[in-house]
């Protein structure tokens, strides 16, 4: 039995297509990308990274619109976009990488170009579309699922993971993720960090105020509990009813949506990227 990595409490239904990563290509997983920022900065070589990086461009906290489109492109391209698609944003994300790494004065030493760090973030994307394919159609059974893997290895490839790098089979990826979770910790400086990014502290007010609470809930929903408690984020069951009901609610009017919709976010950016490229302007 393949680890069930969402918690969805339904029977699995067998599909007469199998899944792909393109089928949770749905605008609504955005509410899911603070939960999986903060499990890829859970290996404290990728969150001082990003604490320390020197890189304002892509600050959360300086450049916030900037952030965000530059991620959901990011994940645009590895799950719609072209193979050329795919090559241009590799390497603007290698030029990027290349800036950051860490100093003698860093309390752990780190490069982005590390393919060992890039695999763990790749595998915590994965595990947040399969959680956002699950929260919006059901559990997987384990055949689908593994073809539902077998289709995810581009959101490695377009990073600086290596081909062989990506487990072969969902079950060896279950082995993977196991080890990777035993590294989960958060120094008070970075817990800091994710913890502000999940109560919107780097939007201007009155965003902050108005949606902050209700984000850090959110976010704090689609966290595993080893997440959670490694931050000292509270939950208990009438949070967890609260929350399931949230998914099924949405995911039943996500459901109405025609696909065109749906995908409508990742389309439009990917029409940014071809016009960027077209232009000479900057991808990030």
């Amino acid at each position: 039995m393949l680890t069930d990595l969402h918690r969805n409490p339904a029977t699995p239904v067998a599909r007469a297509v199998p899944p792909a990563i393109t089928d949770a290509a749905d605008s609504i997983g955005a509410a899911t990308g603070a939960a999986n920022v903060i499990m890829q900065l859970s290996w404290p070589e990728v969150g001082w990274g990003v604490r320390e990086s020197r890189v304002d461009s892509g600050n959360v906290y300086k450049r916030p619109l900037k952030r965000a489109r530059t991620t959901f492109q990011y994940l645009a391209v590895a799950t719609l976009g072209s193979d050329d698609d795919k090559r241009a944003y590799r390497e603007e994300v290698t030029r990027i990488h290349r800036l950051v790494f860490s100093t003698p004065e860093s309390r752990v030493k780190y490069s982005a170009l590390d393919p060992r760090l890039q695999m763990w973030v790749a595998a915590c994307l994965y595990v947040g579309f399969e959680d956002v394919y699950e929260w919006l159609y059901g559990p997987m059974t384990d055949s689908d699922r593994e073809a539902f893997y077998q289709s995810a290895p581009s959101l490695g490839t377009t990073l600086q993971v290596r081909p062989e790098q990506w487990p072969a089979t969902r079950e060896e990826f279950d082995d993977y993720w196991r080890d990777g979770m035993s590294r989960i910790h958060f120094d008070e400086p970075v817990r800091r960090h994710l913890v502000g990014i999940a109560e919107l502290r780097m939007l201007p007010q009155p965003t902050t105020m108005l949606f902050g609470k209700a984000n850090k809930w959110l976010t704090t929903g689609f966290l595993r509990s080893e997440f959670r408690d490694a931050l000292g984020l509270p939950w208990n069951p009438q949070d967890q009813r609260r929350f399931e009901a949230f998914l099924a609610a949405t995911a039943a009017v996500n459901r109405l949506l025609p696909r065109v919709v749906r995908t409508i976010t990742y389309r439009v950016l990917l029409i940014d990227l071809k016009r960027r490229l077209d232009s000479g302007r900057p991808l990030m």
